[in-house]
């Protein structure tokens, strides 16, 4: 228990609210030698330290109290730092303590983070050893609120395990299984996006599918290349072959000669540390590559690390490039995946963040340090925006491990020196990602290509080419099929198979194969080959290949009878159902007439072929299971639905099978084909519940399944097949005869059904199309409604059917012109919306008058309200007329409204109106608007501005027309009025005409230009009511004002 205790496991904790004594510090500093020589303090000092009896003493609360749950510290979220740091020096030069302190320093600091906790780290050294790693990791369930590590793959899932027992958040960037989001690692959460599928993503775009991996030679690499090979093929690639390269002078020519010899593969992965940051094993691979022509002959080499950091390439040379001709010339083969850098690269970040004295470092240079320090602030800080996240979400409540991982993500943070964003539904931390290639000639890198941060998940999107291609040293590689990029098309043609009988045979991804791609050695190998019925799915053997196992059968596209049924789509009728029934029945009528059980039928492995044809497959397997001591197990309840009772209850059966059981499985299969749904499904129970029922009767439980839904006699067949005795089952002899009596001798033609179902389905297509055709029809016209309020209804059918609109002229039009008194003082009184609901009101009240008249709403624009009458559609000389009893009818409205917010004060309204020629045309391609100009818009414009409230001013022009239809117009003249750019005019005023009785407000006895009292009694009346005014506070002179203007009104 001590052995984690000393300086080479627990390292440091580091709290910044904590002074440190000048002396402590100097303590702390120790002088690391550089491989080049140069000096750059690490700060490694262990907790526990020699000190005077006084100190032990005063330390010993404080140690004491280091030994309780996170929780107990209050507010505190601590983080423990997982890693190689003492016993990898690449990842010494990480500088992890000075990362984790810069991140903690800016953490503490941030508005959005210093709600809650306190953040402090915990630095803890891993073995190089993944066993004793491992032993020691089983040990740190105490040392932080969450856990950022380890380093090795080799042990990350079992980390994890532990993790959820503790219920502590774990967040480790070397765990490379794909499926670490599931349930079984409720705590795991990714701090930078899953390697595999970044590399599969890059992969898929130039289309190599065949890969081979090289691993340095330590524990820890080793499980990084088999893992990654894992997770590759997981995710469909055929990865060949993963080689330790062993460190001594034959070691690297070795493993790049096995993957020469490996058939089709053109790129290697290295697991290993990047020569640009100083890696050894790299070098030695590259230029012994090179040596070997492998870099003339088109082989690509992807560096694994980079992956976790961002490499440097703008404004940066890498003296190893140029001091070393042929490593430059080897470089030339290798394509290095690195997540992107923002405006600043990492020696710029890390040399900015020195001058503000944010990293207090003298000695190291910013190229000495590894970029993987980045790397641990941007997860640092990735962890504590979870963190915070989370503890908001669950109401302040203690973040716990499974609580860390539930957060909802979505946000985005500055990092180190790039941008980084936090994915949804688990998917971790997300950062932009960049190709980098060299020319063979430079020291510099430069971007080909980037994967934008929302497609390092793999869900969608991928590769962006950025105009600049890839120099390759030799041939560019071969490209593949895209069938291994996509998980919905196997792939065809593939490489030569052996068949043999393998130790095991199962493997999750199918593989379309030819017959010219097997090579048959024993084809009397088992009397299943020699078995060919129509409703058995062929089998050809097993086969091995590239150190994979399968089963070779009959190709069916579509798909198993399981997926026929769960296809809301495809339409079955009784005929459909009772066809594909009477295949699965002769089936396995064949196999027990020949002594075979099948021992696993299920729907699942009942393929339909193209002809709509079952067979049933999977069949004949008892022996080589038995014989290889292989046992296959149901993994969940849901997979025991089709298995018989008496197995239940005696699994030792199973080994064997029993012909009874493969008739109980039947009826299953027959309850899933009459109701078209899973096994069970219409009890409301779980399955663990079903299952347990099953086995243990009374009561009987079995599915129920309605008579409305198949004929009498085969829902009899079915309740026969699953009887809980196995003697009273019928066989499939006897099923097949009670089959045939049930359709009365008729073969069930499946062509006859399909070609019903095709008459019904164009029958039920005609009607959805009629339904569709009428909903588009509304939809027209509530669109052609709307565009006739917005414009002419002959410009609209113009614009509709791609017509030009011609400007058109108009030689005798009336128009309107309309604005409130005292508009401006109204709306600096009032609030803004009730400014448009004063608008709003008195808008809708126009609108109704013109629809009942033959007039054209031209514009509103603020108060003012612009009418027209003759245009778009003429009417003789009507338009005068129709436009005063517009007026009047306006006049008389405007008398009673009111304002919602105001009601006392009375809204007054000029209105002026002019007859005269206009032209017309439509203005704009975006938002068109129907315009009309000349210089009678003007004048109509000067009469409604030179009227008085309360009053139609109305120009000689349209005097003349009125007089001239003797509709008994009641005209005042006015007098002479100057109108502004015409000069003097005689004008008058419209004040009624004949058989109108409906009441016009009084105008008040004003003449131009004394509305100003108007303005001022409006200003005074808003005081009333805004400051409930009285008599008492109001002043001398607001009080004469007001008396005043009441007498004027």
């Amino acid at each position: 228990m001590d052995d984690h205790r000393n300086s080479s496991f627990f390292r440091q904790s580091h709290h910044p609210r904590w002074p440190q004594s000048s002396a402590g510090k100097r303590q702390r500093k120790q002088k690391a030698k550089k491989p080049d020589g140069s000096l750059c303090p690490v700060s490694s000092t262990p907790v526990l330290r020699s000190c005077s009896w006084w100190g032990n003493c005063f330390l010993l609360p404080l140690v004491m109290l280091s030994y309780l749950p996170c929780e107990a510290w209050g507010t505190t979220f601590k983080i423990a730092i997982v890693g190689p740091w003492a016993c990898d020096p690449m990842y010494s030069k990480a500088l992890p303590d000075l990362a984790a302190q810069l991140a903690m320093s800016r953490i503490n600091k941030d508005p959005d983070l210093n709600k809650g906790y306190w953040y402090d780290y915990t630095l803890i050294n891993e073995d190089c050893s993944s066993s004793k790693a491992l032993a020691r990791f089983a040990e740190l369930e105490g040392y932080g609120s969450a856990l950022l590590g380890p380093a090795n793959p080799g042990y990350c899932t079992a980390a994890a395990l532990l993790a959820k027992n503790w219920n502590k958040g774990i967040l480790s960037w070397a765990c490379l299984k794909a499926d670490m989001d599931e349930g079984m690692y409720s705590t795991f959460l990714r701090p930078l996006p899953l390697s595999s599928r970044v590399l599969f993503s890059v992969l898929r775009f130039f289309r190599w599918a065949h890969v081979g991996i090289i691993t340095a030679e330590n524990d820890m690499w080793e499980a990084t290349g088999h893992e990654l090979a894992a997770s590759l093929r997981a995710l469909g690639l055929p990865v060949g072959v993963v080689v330790t390269m062993e460190m001594n002078k034959e070691g690297p020519r070795r493993a790049l000669k096995t993957i020469r010899e490996t058939d089709r593969v053109r790129v290697v992965i290295m697991c290993m540390h990047s020569v640009l940051i100083g890696g050894e094993e790299q070098y030695q691979l590259l230029t012994t590559a090179l040596d070997m022509r492998m870099i003339d002959r088109g082989y690509i080499f992807i560096p694994y690390d980079t992956l976790l950091y961002s490499l440097p390439y703008k404004n940066v040379n890498y003296p190893i490039l140029t001091n070393d001709t042929k490593l430059r010339r080897a470089y030339d083969g290798v394509l290095t995946i690195t997540m992107d850098q923002g405006e600043q690269n990492f020696y710029e970040a890390f040399s900015a963040a020195q001058e503000s004295y944010d990293i207090r470092t003298r000695f190291c240079f910013s190229w000495q340090v590894s970029p993987f320090f980045g790397t641990i602030y941007n997860m640092l800080y990735y962890t504590a925006k979870a963190a915070e996240q989370s503890r908001v979400a669950s109401g302040g409540r203690w973040v716990s491990g499974d609580t860390l991982v539930k957060n909802d993500g979505g946000f985005e943070f500055n990092g180190f020196n790039q941008r980084i964003s936090a994915g949804t539904d688990g998917e971790g931390m997300q950062a932009r990602y960049a190709v980098l290639d060299s020319d063979g000639s430079g020291s510099s890198l430069h971007r080909t290509h980037a994967l934008e941060a929302s497609h390092t998940y793999g869900k969608y999107g991928g590769l962006k080419y950025l105009g600049k291609s890839i120099h390759f040293a030799g041939a560019s590689p071969s490209t593949d099929s895209n069938c291994w990029f996509s998980p919905y098309v196997p792939c065809s043609g593939g490489e030569k198979a052996k068949i043999l009988v393998p130790h095991t045979f199962y493997y999750p991804t199918k593989i379309i194969l030819t017959l010219d791609d097997l090579v048959f050695i024993n084809t009397t190998l088992s009397r299943r080959v020699n078995m060919h019925h129509e409703n058995l799915n062929l089998f050809l053997g097993l086969f091995l290949d590239t150190g994979i196992f399968g089963i070779v059968t009959e190709h069916c596209t579509r798909g198993s009878l399981e997926d026929l049924l769960n296809n809301e789509e495809m339409r079955l009728d009784w005929m459909f159902k009772s066809s594909l029934l009477l295949d699965l029945i002769r089936g396995m009528k064949y196999l027990h007439n020949r002594g075979i059980i099948h021992g696993r039928l299920k729907s699942r492995n009942c393929v339909v072929d193209g002809r709509f044809v079952l067979k049933v497959t999977d069949y004949g397997f008892s022996e080589i299971i038995n014989c290889q001591n292989i046992i296959l197990e149901d993994t969940t309840p849901e997979d025991q639905f089709w298995t018989a009772p008496e197995i239940l209850r005696d699994p030792k059966l199973k080994k064997m099978g029993m012909f009874a059981a493969d008739v109980y499985s039947f009826s299953i299969i027959m309850q899933e084909v009459i109701s078209r749904c899973a096994p069970f499904c219409m009890l409301d129970m779980p399955p663990e519940e079903i299952i347990d029922k099953v086995r243990s009767p009374p009561p009987l439980c079995r599915p129920t399944v309605s008579v409305d839904e198949a004929p009498l006699e085969v829902i009899q067949i079915m309740k026969q097949a699953w009887s809980e005795e196995p003697d009273k089952r019928p066989t499939f002899e006897e099923i097949f005869r009670q089959f045939k009596n049930v359709n009365k001798g008729k073969k069930t033609n499946i062509i006859d059904s399909m070609l019903r179902m095709l008459e019904q389905y164009s029958s039920n297509l005609e009607d959805l199309i009629r339904e569709r055709t009428e909903e588009l029809e509304v939809e027209r016209q509530k669109t052609d409604a709307l565009l006739a309020q917005m414009l002419p209804k002959s410009v609209a059918l113009a614009l509709k059917t791609g017509k030009p609109v011609k400007p058109e002229h108009f030689s005798d039009v009336t128009l309107y012109f309309s604005d409130i008194v005292g508009f401006t003082t109204i709306s600096a009184l009032s609030e803004p919306i009730e400014v448009v609901d004063l608008l709003n009101d008195l808008y809708i009240l126009f609108d109704g008058i013109i629809a009942i008249h033959d007039v054209y709403k031209v514009e509103t624009i603020g108060d003012a309200y612009m009418v027209a009458s003759g245009v778009p559609n003429r009417n003789g000389n009507r338009h005068a007329a129709e436009m005063a009893n517009m007026s009047l009818d306006i006049l008389h409205c405007i008398g009673t409204f009111q304002m919602r917010h105001m009601p006392d004060v009375k809204v007054k309204i000029r209105i002026g109106l002019h007859s005269g020629p206009v032209v017309a045309g439509v203005v704009g391609l975006k938002m068109p608007r129907y315009c009309l100009f000349g210089d009678t818009v003007n004048t109509a414009s000067r009469m409604e501005s030179t009227g008085l409230p309360y009053r139609i001013h109305v120009n000689q022009s349209t005097v003349d027309v009125l007089n001239s239809l003797k509709l008994g117009y009641k005209i005042d003249g006015r007098g002479r009025t100057e109108l502004k750019g015409k000069g003097v005019e005689e004008t008058y005023w419209l004040v009624g005409r004949d058989g109108f009785n409906k009441p016009l407000p009084v105008p008040p006895d004003l003449t131009p230009g004394q509305d100003k009292q108007y303005r001022a009694l409006l200003v005074t009346v808003f005081k009333l009511k805004k400051f409930k005014w009285s008599f008492k506070k109001a002043n001398q002179r607001e009080i004469i004002s007001l008396c005043l203007i009441l007498n004027h009104v």
